[in-house]
């Protein structure tokens, strides 16, 4: 019983000394609880976001492998060796057995002419292979019952649904099919793919000419054949695995098919060779991982040393009040370990206090501001955000009182003026130090030539250098320290701008109030430093999120083409269809594009013809598709030139042109079906452009190419939607119905090239939470601070008005702190986050294809931000100077 009274007691005394904070100063502890929960929220929530993408990523990685695993077996292995192996190993689904057959070649006879083709390959699949795996086969006409062949090898032997084709077999001897289908295999160079190549390897391109027949025929075909040449028949096994039991984590989900791969591999100890597609697409989405790490680090953190800064300085404004309070209770006989008893009960009970408030905005703004569901491990996200709430709460609050009890005596406490010391950051130079060491960092990225992503003979690979991404950090944070040091100085030593400044509404006392706000300069400093810290926050992440979310659309529509892209062959262009869909309401406009090949000697590449002048009309056409960076100009010089032809960077090195140079290149004759020779003249470098691929490719005029090949047709169609991409997806798809040999795509469909698709980490959640949030910083850093400020003056006001400061000239105190700390918080503010914008963009420039022009700036976000610390400023300055009207003598009685 006599243990249990003084814990009592001290549970009295808290609750006691809580009550009595709550009545005399509610607003500063209603800040400090908005601050810690705004903390608590910000950290859960941008933990949910980091997760959300991570999970995102690994799903969209699973969904674009149609095979998640290749097994071939070994020659003369029988194929249930290898299906049993299948059945042992964990997390299959489904599997199915794939034969294949090199052939001689393939002969058909249409219209009284002879086509031939040179080798190619005989798939044998079963009837239910296409529901097994529906993204591998694309039926264009007829059935997938029977012989099916490929869309291009329809057009190299001129054949359609219901011709016959004839299969030269290595022995000599032929087989005739009947073709039931045309297809298309999106998927080819994964299901062509040379397993158990050396890695490095170059990858092998798939076969021009695919028949596929139905598993059983197929085996009565190449009976013969596999036992005569067993190496030029063989057995895949394609299966798909268990995804619903996968880790969200892409790592972790690598970590756990590489793994079951692994356990495959010895199931079939030597038998056959495992191609772990599913496994390398992770792998790549694992980097694309500690990318979205880098964006959560470098765009989430400065908002939680924001929220912690002005949570410390709200605390901190009532730093005179705390003290005498100290000094009383130690008068009064409290020991040092109550004071602390007492600071802990504060702490603690602000904190459970801003866990409460954070949880209700996590579970009430959350799935607004993030447009996701945080159900998912949403309990441990907050216990993180509720620790990082604690450790805020006890460095604001108990700290400062532990170092009061230890640094002030009862009669230094009792000063109500005293000695300030220098920070540490000042006397070390700590911001020039800062800001060196951002510039060293930026000038090191710029000269090595960093590049997010390397793109190595059309090979993306991600290459993150989280080095490069500390000077944003270091700038912001040191331009927060170099701003307090310069408001220091001027205010220190520029007593006669202050006293001229406020001389209008102070008039003999401008002196006074200018002397004021000198010995006033710690807490001005710091007033502006974390407005200009807010405004920098705000600005950067505005303009980086706003650059970003539009260069991603245009990296969607580089790789798509434009809004709406249609695609056909060359037998069946798209070009055709042009006049009925430019009168779709939908379109805004609609541009043809012919897709050939060429040879450039012995080198194959994609040769597009357009008309220059126009085809900017239907899609994008930035600068930096050319290496004159210089669009108009560069198709302008094209449209100048009827043979002109714009030739990649890659070709121009190879083959060591100089503009003006005259190329033989060989193109497809459509009379003799054979590659003639047309002369071209270089007149440009292109870099990118509309569907193009990343390695070698040639623009050129789609005339000339019409008059010298006999063909005009266009392969391609280009559309601007003239509402939303999705809206004129649907009306072209409609307007096509009976058409599946024209492929219709948006830009929301687009797979980027980049890795898993970096620019596909959606900043859309992040922006909204991280633009929110500026907003209230901004508030309270212009607003709140300098009312607890202007508040814990209310004393001094009240001496001045019985000396017989008139209300004018106590306002005179109040507009020039606010003036100064909006003003120069503003200024610096956007100045620097223009800065930092800048230099986020050109360190992540390789994340962009191709790389932004110009940093896109919000001007209506941008307008608002002012506009908000402007109104929380005056609402401040105007709440202090009606405070400072009330009776002077009352005030005085209050705050002895």
């Amino acid at each position: 019983m006599k243990t249990a009274l003084p814990a009592l007691r001290i549970v009295a005394a808290g609750g006691w000394w809580l009550s009595g904070l709550a009545r005399t100063r509610p607003w500063r502890m209603a800040g400090t609880v908005c601050g810690v929960a705004i903390t608590i929220a910000l950290l859960a929530l941008l933990l949910a976001f980091l997760k959300n993408s991570e999970a995102a990523m690994t799903a969209r990685s699973i969904a674009a492998v149609p095979v998640d695993w290749q097994i071939e077996l070994a020659p003369a292995v029988p194929v249930e060796t290898g299906q049993a192996a299948l059945g042992e190993a964990a997390g299959v689904r489904r599997h199915e057995k794939v034969g294949y057959a090199s052939v001689d070649g393939f002969e058909a006879s249409t219209a009284d002419t002879v086509q031939t083709t040179g080798a190619g390959q005989v798939l044998g699949l079963s009837q239910t292979y296409a529901e097994t795996f529906p993204g591998q086969i694309r039926l264009l006409q007829g059935a997938l019952s029977g012989a099916l062949v490929t869309q291009q090898m329809a057009s190299n032997l001129h054949v359609g649904v219901g011709d016959n084709i004839i299969v030269h077999l290595p022995d000599t001897s032929s087989q005739t099919v009947t073709i039931a289908g045309v297809v298309d295999l999106p998927n080819a160079d994964a299901m062509f793919q040379a397993i158990g190549i050396p890695p490095g390897a170059a990858p092998q391109a798939p076969p021009d000419n695919v028949l596929i027949l139905p598993l059983d025929l197929w085996q009565g075909f190449f009976a013969k054949q596999a036992v005569d040449s067993p190496r030029s028949v063989r057995w895949q096994i394609h299966a798909t695995l268990d995804h619903a039991s996968l880790p969200t984590d892409p790592l972790a989900a690598y970590r756990s098919v590489a793994a079951a791969g692994h356990n495959l591999e010895l199931l079939l100890a030597g038998q056959g060779v495992l191609a772990n597609n599913l496994a390398a697409r992770l792998d790549a989405a694992r980097a694309d991982a500690l990318y979205a790490r880098v964006l959560f680090l470098f765009l989430g953190a400065p908002g939680l040393v924001l929220a912690g800064l002005l949570t410390v300085a709200t605390a901190a404004s009532g730093e005179r009040a705390r003290q005498r309070d100290q000094t009383l209770l130690r008068q009064r006989g409290a020991s040092a370990s109550t004071i602390l008893t007492l600071a802990l009960a504060e702490t603690m009970a602000i904190w459970l206090a801003a866990t409460l408030l954070a949880a209700c905005l996590i579970v009430l703004v959350g799935p607004i501001v993030l447009g996701m569901t945080l159900e998912r491990d949403a309990l441990g996200m907050m216990v993180l955000g509720a620790v990082g709430g604690l450790v805020l709460a006890l460095g604001a609050i108990l700290l400062p009182a532990w170092h009061r009890t230890r640094r002030l005596s009862v009669i230094a406490g009792r000063m109500s003026v005293g000695l300030r010391e220098t920070p540490l950051w000042w006397r070390i130079h700590l911001d020039f130090i800062l800001l060196g060491l951002a510039g060293l960092v930026y000038w090191r990225t710029v000269e090595s030539g960093y590049q997010i992503v390397l793109a190595t003979e059309g090979v993306a690979e991600t290459s993150a250098d989280y080095w490069s991404f500390l000077a944003p950090l270091l700038l912001w944070i040191g331009i927060g320290l170099i701003t307090m040091r310069c408001v220091t100085t001027l205010v220190q030593r520029g007593r006669w701008l202050l006293a001229w400044l406020v001389f209008p509404l102070s008039g003999a006392l401008s002196q006074g109030v200018a002397a004021s706000l000198s010995r006033q300069h710690g807490r001005l400093a710091i007033g502006v430093g974390l407005t200009a810290l807010a405004f920098t926050f705000a600005v950067s992440t505005a303009i980086f999120n706003t650059t970003y979310q539009g260069q991603a659309l245009v990296d969607a529509q580089l790789t798509n083409g434009a809004d709406v892209t249609v695609q056909g062959e060359t037998g069946r262009p798209a070009g055709a269809q042009i006049a009925k869909l430019a009168s779709l309401p939908e379109v805004a406009a609609i541009e043809p594009m012919q897709h050939r090949y060429a040879y450039v000697g012995t080198d194959l590449q994609d040769l597009y013809g357009i008309d220059p002048r126009r085809v900017g009309e239907a899609t994008s056409i930035s600068d930096a598709f050319f290496a004159s960076h210089d669009a108009r100009g560069t198709l302008e010089a094209l449209a100048g030139v009827q043979d002109g032809v714009l030739v990649s960077e890659e070709t121009v090195s190879d083959f060591q042109l100089t503009p003006g140079d005259r190329l033989n290149l060989r193109i497809k004759h459509a009379g003799t079906q054979a590659f003639v020779s047309v002369p071209f003249t270089f007149v440009g470098v292109v870099r990118e452009f509309p569907t193009a691929p990343r390695d070698s490719f040639l623009v050129a005029n789609a005339s000339y190419i019409a008059r010298m090949t006999g063909m005009g047709d266009a392969e391609i169609l280009l559309a601007r939607a003239a509402t939303s991409p999705q809206s004129l997806h649907r009306a072209i798809s409609a307007a096509l119905v009976g058409r599946p040999d024209l492929r219709v795509s948006d830009v929301g469909e687009a797979s980027h090239l980049i890795g898993s698709s970096l620019t596909a980490v959606d900043l859309s959640g992040l922006t909204r939470l991280e633009l929110g949030f500026a907003v209230i910083a901004i508030a309270a850093a212009a607003g709140l601070v300098l009312a607890l400020g202007l508040a814990d003056r209310r004393r001094s006001f009240a001496i001045l008005a019985l000396l017989g400061a008139s209300p004018r000239q106590i306002a005179a105190f109040l507009w020039l702190e606010g003036g100064l700390v909006f003003t120069l918080g503003a200024l610096i503010g956007l100045v620097a986050g223009g800065l930092i914008a800048w230099m986020l963009v050109t360190v992540l420039q390789g994340a962009f294809d191709p790389p932004p022009e110009t940093l896109a700036v919000p001007w209506s976000y941008l307008v608002v931000t002012v506009c908000t610390a402007l109104f929380s400023s005056i609402a401040a300055i105007e709440v202090a100077r009606r405070d400072a009207q009330t009776s002077p003598l009352e005030t005085i009685r209050e705050m002895r």
